[in-house]
């Protein structure tokens, strides 16, 4: 299965195909991916090189360092598909499987059937994505039991529901129903955009 990451631009997600045994990433452009637009980010700011087994990330003594899944970087990690890198303020996802054959994406599974409240629901968690700070958590519980003015209680069931539409067992199961929720296109920048319920009206 080929491997991409999928980097979150203030303009929305852009897939990048890893191509090659070594990926740089930071803000000049003569990297592989180019993150110009974010000041938090050093000019060769971390590597990714490919073995056999999958992808490893290495931080290039960066001014900010860098995060897997909210935790700095030491050293050197092997990267998993979901893994969640925050390099400067921008955050990138490991989207595939192994090193192989980089040239196509697969395209993601459609999102599951979902309600009218359990979309309300997914949309809230997923909306911090478009907040200025680093998104390196979905929206709390209580969050989006306020955005959407219902009990936690009730968000805690729509995300069982959830949970188990889009088959999540992961440990952090918020995280992993964000990333799949926009993966597959249950949500859409458009959504996140839109004002919650609450506040559309009176």
């Amino acid at each position: 299965m080929p491997s991409y990451l999928e980097v979150w631009r203030p303009e929305g997600p852009e897939l990048v195909s890893l191509e090659g045994d070594r990926v740089t990433i930071g803000a000049h452009v003569s990297n592989d991916v180019v993150l110009s637009a974010d000041r938090t980010v050093s000019r060769l700011h971390a590597v990714l090189e490919a073995f056999p087994a999958g992808w490893s990330l290495r931080d290039m003594g960066s001014r900010n360092g860098t995060f897997v899944n909210g935790q700095k970087l030491a050293g050197e990690r092997v990267l998993g598909p979901g893994d969640e890198v925050r390099i400067g303020r921008t955050r990138l996802v490991l989207r595939g499987g192994g090193h192989g054959d980089h040239t196509a994406t697969e395209a993601a599974q459609p999102p599951p059937a979902l309600t009218r409240r359990e979309r309300d629901v997914v949309i809230a968690l997923c909306r911090p994505v478009l907040s200025g700070d680093v998104f390196t958590e979905p929206a709390s519980i209580r969050a989006v039991a306020a955005e959407l003015v219902v009990s936690e209680a009730a968000v805690k069931q729509h995300l069982l529901n959830l949970y188990d539409k889009f088959a999540i067992s992961a440990d952090n199961r918020r995280l992993e129903l964000a990333n799949q929720a926009i993966r597959r296109g249950a949500v859409s920048i458009a959504d996140l955009r839109r004002p919650p319920p609450a506040a559309a009206g009176p």
